[in-house]
């Protein structure tokens, strides 16, 4: 339970704790004094009483013993003679505190028998139990203080570590050189600062060398995908291929185009690369990303419209490789209908509406909790920072792209 409290708590009740250990040592410490005293006291002031009386007596058996006020004396000589109160007579010679609490006895052996004196000290005694109350309100007092002291001081000794976890949990997700270790001194501190800062390091390094080995990854994987998709243009282009050949090799060069996207998604993905947004004009990105769609593959009988004006804010190549990777699952070759593309400011919307009896069974387009479809284009298009959301109805599928505002930079 305790391992649970926040740091600060935890220090304030070790604090308290100790204080309240110090403040009962106190009170048991002067408590212990002050009854110590009291018996010293009493008993050198019976004794001396005892003294003066039996030197009295020696003078003068018959001299009175005092029996008014707060001392009073008994006197048993050594023949048994002498009236002493039964509370008295079976004590040995020493002193003691009497039952009631308010009085003490001492006895003492003289040469002119066994003398009993009692002394009533109840006002001392009613301060004896001022002063227990007084202790008890120190310990309580001390308690206080001390948890109290132990929170301010908490608050001022963990507020370095408040201040270093504050710029750890600022860190971006990507790699970057810390300089943490200034934030805080050179104690234990320091020493964490500066292994956080050791680990952004080496993270850095390992995100340099992983980005080294995806770059020559894009290149060494484009270039037979580049070789594949020219046999295939050059094929494509041989009179002498028949119909059914063409259809193959139409194919075939879709396969390979949708390749080569998945690939620059992949490899941005992996690289976490930062796409810098510019403004481009709204007609021509909706234009030519319809354009390169309908050239990597067959539309059929599809009527194409396009609606925009002004222009939008992102980046233009990845966002032709989101809007054919949209185009590719929104209109599957070969289809008959009509695809309506249309864009606004910080908007991009993409409708396709089959004909005939395609239009009464759709086919639904699963998405994820963030609007976009559980994909590696999805997962590209929540890092570049848009907000993706499909539908699908009677009418055709439906696609609405929602881009971040104007002035920002989509996040890596």
């Amino acid at each position: 339970m305790l391992a649970r409290l926040p740091l600060r708590r935890r220090v304030a009740l070790a604090y308290g704790i100790l204080g309240f250990c110090l403040s009962l040592m106190f009170a048991f410490a002067t408590t212990y004094l002050t009854e110590d005293y009291e018996y010293i006291v009493l008993a050198e002031v019976l004794e001396g009483q005892a003294e003066e009386f039996a030197a009295r007596l020696r003078a003068d058996p018959q001299a009175a013993l005092p029996r008014a006020g707060q001392l009073s004396g008994y006197l048993r000589r050594a023949d048994g003679s002498g009236a002493v109160p039964s509370e008295l007579a079976a004590l040995a010679p020493g002193v003691y505190e009497l039952h009631d609490g308010d009085r003490h006895a001492g006895v003492f052996d003289t040469d002119a028998g066994r003398l009993y004196f009692v002394i009533d000290i109840g006002p001392i005694e009613a301060l004896e139990r001022h002063l227990v109350g007084f202790m008890v309100a120190v310990v309580l007092l001390g308690t206080a203080l001390s948890g109290w002291a132990g929170w301010m001081l908490a608050g001022r000794t963990i507020a370095p570590v408040k201040h270093l976890a504050d710029a750890v949990d600022a860190l971006p997700v990507r790699p970057l050189p810390t300089q943490l270790a200034g934030l805080v001194g050179g104690d234990e501190l320091g020493r964490l600062a500066r292994a956080i800062d050791a680990y952004q390091a080496r993270l850095v390094a390992a995100d340099a060398a992983e980005r080294a080995f995806f770059a020559d990854a894009s290149h060494e994987l484009r270039t037979p995908i580049a070789v594949v998709q020219g046999a295939a243009e050059v094929l494509l282009d041989d009179p002498a291929a028949d119909a059914g050949q063409r259809r193959r090799l139409v194919r075939l060069e879709r396969g390979v185009g949708e390749l080569t996207d998945l690939i620059a998604v992949l490899l941005g993905l992996a690289r976490r690369s930062v796409y810098h947004a510019e403004r481009v004009d709204a007609a021509q990105l909706l234009a030519d990303a319809a354009a390169s769609w309908r050239a990597a593959t067959d539309p059929g009988d599809l009527q194409l419209a396009i609606d925009a004006d002004g222009t939008l804010c992102l980046p233009r190549a990845e966002a032709l490789l989101v809007l054919r990777g949209l185009l590719r699952r929104l209109a599957p070759p070969p289809g008959a209908g009509r695809l309506a593309l249309r864009a606004g400011d910080g908007w991009i919307a993409l409708a396709f509406a089959a004909a005939g009896a395609e239009a009464a069974t759709p086919t639904p387009v699963a998405a994820s909790d963030s609007g976009a479809p559980p994909t590696l284009l999805g997962r590209f298009i929540a890092h570049l920072g848009w907000q993706v959301e499909q539908t699908v109805d009677g009418d055709g599928r439906h696609c609405r792209i929602r881009l971040p505002p104007a002035a920002g930079t989509p996040d890596a």
